[in-house]
């Protein structure tokens, strides 16, 4: 259970954060930027969730809930990175059941959506277009978990990296799904203004 009585501490005013390790690192740090990058994917998905939750079919606000608490649990995994630490052990760690469950919901929505017959610019519905912008953001986290996990030292789990795979990809379909299971998408014209 988490309790905070306390919103400031001070702790950070030299430019550091505490991982819950209790190690202190650079506000900067490529972790601290993944961590972050993650937070705004999470607040995307909250602006779209302004305009799913009045969808007569709750399906997508659903499953956009879900994700929520997944990032939350991300969050989680992260900020606890070595695996030979006693702390390790107890905590929490994003699953491989997640990233099914994910898949699954991927395959729900995509199973309902018109053929692609082009490229799709972001846009259409507003909570498509906040979708495909929670997708930018979360392709972006991808590549900082990649570049993170790259660095000598530095430790992700594998479902964390394997969800962020996935997750731009359900922003995707559920754009799409958004867009009246893709009558509304914004189609790109390759060359319209040459």
């Amino acid at each position: 259970m988490v309790k905070l009585n306390k919103i400031y501490t001070r702790t950070g005013d030299d430019g550091t954060t505490g991982l819950g390790s209790g190690e202190r690192v650079k506000k900067n740090a490529p972790r601290i930027n993944l961590i972050g990058t993650i937070d705004e994917t999470n607040a995307h998905v909250g602006l779209a969730r302004l305009h799913t939750q009045s969808m007569i079919d709750g399906t997508l606000d659903d499953m956009l809930a879900r994700i929520q608490n997944d990032l939350f649990d991300i969050g989680a995994d992260l900020c606890v990175p070595d695996e030979n630490t006693a702390l390790a052990d107890n905590k929490l760690r994003v699953s491989e059941s997640q990233v099914t469950r994910l898949e699954t919901e991927i395959d729900a929505l995509n199973a309902e959506l018109q053929p692609l017959t082009s490229f799709i610019l972001p846009g259409g519905t507003p909570a498509a277009s906040h979708l495909h912008l929670a997708r930018t953001v979360a392709r972006r986290a991808e590549r900082l978990a990649i570049e993170l996990a790259d660095i000598k030292g530095e430790h992700i789990t594998q479902p964390v990296l394997h969800y962020l795979n996935r997750l731009s990809d359900f922003f995707f379909v559920a754009a799409r799904s958004a867009n009246d299971n893709g009558a509304a998408d914004v189609l790109w014209t390759p060359g319209e203004n040459i």
